[in-house]
């Protein structure tokens, strides 16, 4: 156990001297104290507090510096407070004392999904306010959840929507050895309040609402109709698989709509046939004479 020396140093300041440790007090980290109350987190301070003359205490790196009222003169009592600094750090005394912070219970359940290589993890609360897609390391730079996810060997691709995270893995290892690991890590991640995807994501992704809404705006009528019916009757049902679906293009020429796959729809063996089968033939029925194929780009 550390053996402590306090010494006494003036500073410019002839109100405020400073009383150097031979040893760290706090780990990169600097306080400052007003009152007794103000220093409810620092035993040490709320001590030196008791002191008539105490204005303000200073803790950082391996000192404490105290600021004086001019009721007294630091060459009177400087001697005394150095020594009460130095049994307190002795008698292994409290200097700050950290509050824990509470976590908020998390719910995080797994689904499978139309997509073997894809697995949902499903949270009870909310996640993102804009749908985030990211296939490689590089890419996710603007998620600390997805880089984070992304130290996973397995992990090839991350989808994030409002409330849960669709996890695309590679062939070398099964479902059954890794979902929980992942489940806990997830969980984990949203308890401890941890920045899913950065502040300026959607600004830079242009997908804020301004964002958008000028993008959709500027398109042909057609093009509008196309996305508010994939908006209604088709992003839902994708959604409950853990996929989802964007416009892409539409060309009046051809008659051909391209929509961009997502999540567990990005490569999914039965995309092909909802595709055809499902998107195509509702944008063929609600527009007829004005769509007639669907391709599909996987995000």
């Amino acid at each position: 156990m550390t053996k402590f020396t306090v010494s006494i140093h003036q500073t410019a300041n002839p109100k405020i001297i400073k009383f150097e440790a031979n040893s760290f007090l706090t780990k990169y980290e600097s306080f400052e104290f007003s009152n007794i109350d103000d220093a409810k987190n620092s035993p040490l301070a709320q001590q030196l507090f008791h002191l008539p003359f105490v204005k303000k205490v200073y803790i950082s790196g391996n000192f404490v510096a105290i600021e004086r009222y001019d009721i007294i003169e630091w060459s009177d009592v400087q001697t005394e407070v150095g020594e009460q600094i130095e049994n307190y750090l002795n008698e292994g005394g409290a200097i700050v004392i950290h509050e824990e912070k509470k976590k908020n219970p998390v719910t995080v359940y797994a689904e499978s999904t139309p997509n073997p290589a894809v697995q949902k993890f499903v949270a009870n609360k909310k996640l993102v306010a804009q749908t985030f897609e990211f296939t490689s390391i590089e890419d996710a730079k603007l998620s600390p959840f997805a880089t984070a996810l992304f130290q996973f060997p397995f992990v090839k691709a991350i989808f994030i929507d409002k409330n849960y995270v669709s996890v695309t893995k590679y062939d070398i290892v099964e479902w059954e050895s890794i979902t929980l690991e992942l489940r806990e890590f997830i969980k984990s991640f949203i308890e401890d309040g941890k920045e899913m995807v950065a502040a300026s994501a959607a600004k830079v992704l242009e997908k804020t609402t301004t964002q958008l809404d000028t993008a959709y705006e500027a398109l042909d009528d057609t093009s509008k109709e196309i996305i508010n019916i994939l908006e209604e009757h088709i992003k839902p049902a994708v959604a409950s698989d853990g996929g989802n679906i964007l416009f892409e293009s539409y060309d009046p020429e051809t008659k051909t709509v391209k929509v961009i796959l997502q999540g567990a729809c990005s490569g999914c063996p039965s995309s092909t046939y909802t595709l055809k089968s499902g998107i195509e033939a509702m944008l063929k029925e609600m527009l007829a004479g004005r769509v007639e194929i669907v391709e599909a780009i996987n995000g």
